[in-house]
């Protein structure tokens, strides 16, 4: 069975909208599949991951043999980051703007996953990203309206990272206006819900032609 990873970074809880959004798509994937995706949710709101310091950097760095026990239990969490990337033909990531960037939680994912001689390497051409043949889906939710890299860093900071660990199909699912009152904030929903539905008639089509 195919898995399916949905990381979600939102602290709104239920009130969430990209998390909302996240959980549409994931049904709408798995909606007319024969075979459905076993699905992983890692909410980063609610599984706390650590962000890296000195002394998670140095556990990554001895080897392990000479690892204390708990410098094993640092580098065993960040292994299972990475292997449940590893394992899923695809991945649905939550981005709200908060100040114009990601939450914190993200970013200290991204720093857990990014992993010399794991996830990517570096040659005499440059690096290269070794998790391939992945789709992701990245929903991006603001609350206000943004450009990108004008005031909205957030979807080319991920999309830049992604493709520096190998993950290059990647589709963005973007809402916007979200704090501008109800009828922007609708129309900003709605704008979401329309590239959804536009993922899962491409999806269905795809199968049927296969």
């Amino acid at each position: 069975m195919k898995k399916l990873l949905l990381l979600k970074s939102s602290i709104l809880g239920d009130a969430s909208v990209s998390s909302e959004l996240a959980d549409e798509l994931v049904q709408e994937l798995n909606r007319e599949k024969s075979v459905r995706s076993e699905v992983l949710v890692r909410n980063l709101d609610q599984q706390s991951v650590p962000h890296l310091d000195g002394a998670w950097l140095a556990a990554l760095m001895t080897p392990e043999a000479d690892r204390t026990d708990e410098q094993q239990r640092k580098v065993a969490f960040s292994d299972q980051l990475i292997r449940e990337v590893q394992e899923a033909s695809t991945l649905v990531i939550t981005a709200p703007m908060y100040n114009f960037s990601i939450p914190s939680s993200l970013k200290a994912w991204n720093d857990h996953v990014a992993r010399a001689g794991t996830t990517f390497k570096y040659t005499e051409q440059g690096p290269v990203g070794l998790l391939t043949d992945k789709k992701v889906y990245l929903i991006v939710t603001m609350g206000g309206a943004h450009e990108a890299r004008i005031s909205d860093f957030v979807t080319p900071y991920l999309k830049t990272f992604l493709n520096f660990i190998g993950l290059k199909d990647v589709e963005v699912i973007t809402a916007n206006q979200l704090n501008m009152g109800d009828e922007f904030r609708a129309a900003g929903i709605n704008h979401a819900r329309q590239q959804i539905e536009e993922i899962s008639r491409t999806d269905l089509d795809t199968n049927q032609a296969a």
